[in-house]
């Protein structure tokens, strides 16, 4: 036998359409128990979900004069027949709608040692999978062939049949035929295991892992991916470059996938599982997850993010991961981050979900769709592009320019000017090279990203003291100036609670009763404050802002023409004043007037009540807030979405008007 096999040119891909069956092949040389293995599947598996073809008994089908003939015909004609005989398969597995098994060869060797490669191009284009079984050559029964000719065949069909698959789009797995239970748990998994099952089975996933949360759904969602994007580290390179030291200075074998036809395809990801499975056991992958884990470190700035978020139950994070789910959910836990931390990612079972760039997007869009939360996506590569072009907020991380994605820059550019995709840039550390220009990629701070995804709406419902201060505001028998006093109480009470919570207070001097001066505290910008009270149910609350308040300027505004550039020239900060909310409709014709006068005014609207719908995760007025750097203050919110009119509106019982309605 010689030395070594001829390796032909590797394909390029498949020709034609990609086939609609699943046809499986068994692989491996002969003697290695193909045909056995086939007979003990037909018994385990049953006909239901498969059909079970030797190849040479269907060439003799197919070739007048069957398998003697066919063993007499030239070279192309045999390549003919071949062909032939797999197309068959594959039209009988889509008439019958079930998923074909196959014994095949790839390399045939004669008495003489001589050897011929037998695969078709029919054959790349109809196998959807190959299991090659993986036999020590001494075991492999050969009446001519010594044990050292056997492995250097099964080394070359490997190689060769392995580099074959990942050129064609064919799902490839080594696996030995005497372990049937883990053959048979493939084969289920191969025959039910598609995009559509993939997505089912991440958005699944997540809303099993949402379970902690069901009686307080948070309303504002970070969608994070992994690698790059939370730390500077590839963990599947860390994996393989440190355990596998041979391919040091070579591809690694996941490098070997993602290079290959396969691409960044979900075909790709499920085989990256079937390589951590065909490597590793179940003990040694829990071992090196865990070592790689530990040399993880997450960017300084993304471990405040998340220890910041850690504790507001209105936001929820969700790692979605093209990497292995384990070793994020390590790195989590190594860095103290184990309360509400959903991670989604891959792993060594091939029944498992992959996360491609579709599932990242489908995450994004569900937990939208679904849960009707308001979602910011972090990504750092174009795997992650599709998920930030769906999120409400996209923030591309900028890594170090040594190890960023290279081809990014411009599938990035491409998006913003197709897709018209706004987002922002964090650059991680905060002096590293920004990407494309900050006129289509502005850049972000940590202290302005924490403080946009922290938006949350305050409010004292159901406390003590929204209920004592409401029940004069809803009682219908008080108006006039009894019902303004409360209005102005309640004004009072969620300035000193609330607005001072979201604005902060600065030190000012006083004078001590005892003749020195100390600090004391004020509204932070205090002076610089403007508190417009929308006329005319807005006044007497605005009053009590006021009486918390006293160095701020007051105005009255009956509508958006009311404020002008000069009543915020020097202003920091502008409160908003309304009674109650019911659409938010009037409250953000306000916010647009004044954002268009001022860009950078901090705005608080505080109200009695607000219709609760008006300000769900995903309202008009909640997704304006949160683009406008806007925080919303109530005294409570309701479920009740009646509108006063005549002697039930607002502004009439304020004001003693209800006979004129």
């Amino acid at each position: 036998m010689t030395d070594s096999f001829f390796l032909p040119p590797i394909a390029n891909g498949r020709s034609g359409a990609q086939n609609s069956a699943t046809v499986i092949g068994l692989y491996g040389v002969s003697g290695v128990g193909k045909t056995l293995l086939l007979n003990r599947l037909r018994r385990e598996l049953g006909d239901e979900l498969f059909t079970y073809h030797e190849g040479s008994a269907v060439i003799s089908g197919v070739v007048p004069g069957g398998l003697e003939a066919f063993q007499s015909l030239e070279k192309e004609e045999k390549n003919f027949w071949r062909k032939r005989a797999i197309e068959s398969i594959r039209e009988s597995s889509i008439e019958s709608g079930k998923t074909a098994i196959v014994t095949g060869h790839l390399i045939l060797c004669s008495e003489k040692g001589t050897h011929e490669i037998v695969h078709t191009d029919s054959d790349l284009e109809v196998f959807s999978h190959i299991l090659y079984l993986d036999e020590p050559a001494d075991v492999v029964w050969s009446r001519h062939l010594s044990v050292e000719d056997i492995s250097q065949w099964l080394k070359a069909e490997k190689s060769l049949l392995r580099q074959l698959c990942y050129n064609n789009c064919i799902l490839f797995a080594l696996v030995s035929p005497c372990k049937l239970d883990a053959i048979t748990t493939l084969l289920i998994d191969f025959y039910k295991h598609d995009e559509v099952y993939n997505l089912n089975l991440a958005t699944r996933k997540l809303d099993a892992a949402l379970g902690y949360c069901r009686d307080h759904l948070p309303e504002t969602f970070l969608v994070l991916d992994g690698d790059k994007t939370l730390a500077a580290d590839d963990t599947g390179d860390m994996l393989w470059r440190t355990h596998l030291p041979s391919v040091t200075d070579n591809l690694t074998p996941l490098e070997a996938i993602f290079t290959s036809k396969l691409g960044y395809s979900y075909a790709a990801f499920r085989q990256v599982s079937l390589l951590y499975e065909e490597k590793f056991t179940n003990d040694e992958f829990e071992r090196i997850c865990s070592q790689v884990a530990s040399s993880v470190r997450l960017y300084p700035e993304m471990l405040s993010l998340l220890h910041n978020i850690e504790s507001k139950a209105h936001i929820g994070a969700v790692i979605v991961t093209c990497g292995l789910q384990q070793v994020w959910t390590s790195v989590l836990e190594n860095s103290g981050l184990t309360r509400k931390f959903v991670v989604i990612g891959g792993g060594r079972h091939p029944d498992d979900c992959v996360v491609t760039p579709i599932v990242k997007a489908a995450i994004v869009d569900h937990l939208k769709e679904t849960y009707c939360s308001y979602v910011w996506a972090f990504g750092d590569s174009p795997l992650d592009l599709d998920m930030l072009r769906r999120a409400d907020e996209a923030i591309v991380v900028v890594g170090d320019l040594h190890t960023r994605s290279r081809s990014m820059e411009t599938k990035l550019a491409t998006v913003i000017e197709r897709h018209k995709l706004h987002a922002h840039q964090l650059l991680l550390p905060s002096g590293v090279p920004s990407r494309l220009d900050t006129e289509r990629l502005p850049t972000i701070t940590l202290e302005n990203l924490s403080r946009s995804i922290n938006f949350e709406i305050l409010h004292s419902s159901n406390t003590n003291a929204a209920k004592l201060l409401a029940t004069p505001m809803r009682d219908a028998s008080v108006c006039g100036p009894l019902l303004r006093g409360a209005h102005k109480r309640a004004g009072y009470y969620l300035s000193m609670t609330h607005v001072s919570t979201l604005l902060g207070l600065e030190t000012t001097q006083i004078p001590h009763v005892q003749g020195y001066a100390i600090d004391g505290f004020q509204l932070r910008h205090e002076a610089k404050t403007i508190i417009i009270a929308l006329m005319r149910g807005g006044e007497p609350m605005a009053l009590g802002v006021s009486e918390a308040f006293p160095r701020a300027m007051f105005h009255h505004a009956s509508c958006v023409a009311d404020i002008a550039h000069e009543h915020l020239n020097g202003r920091v900060t502008a409160i908003l004043v309304d009674s109650v909310i019911n659409t938010g409709r009037s409250v953000s014709e306000m916010i647009r007037h004044i954002r268009q006068i001022n860009a950078t005014l901090r705005i608080v609207v505080v109200a009695g009540v607000v219709q609760k719908q008006a300000v769900a995760a995903r309202s008009p007025l909640c997704m304006l807030a949160r683009k406008s750097n806007v925080g919303l203050v109530a005294l409570r919110l309701s479920e009740n979405k009646y509108t006063g009119r005549g002697t039930t509106d607002t502004g009439n019982r304020l004001f003693g008007t209800m006979h004129l309605a």
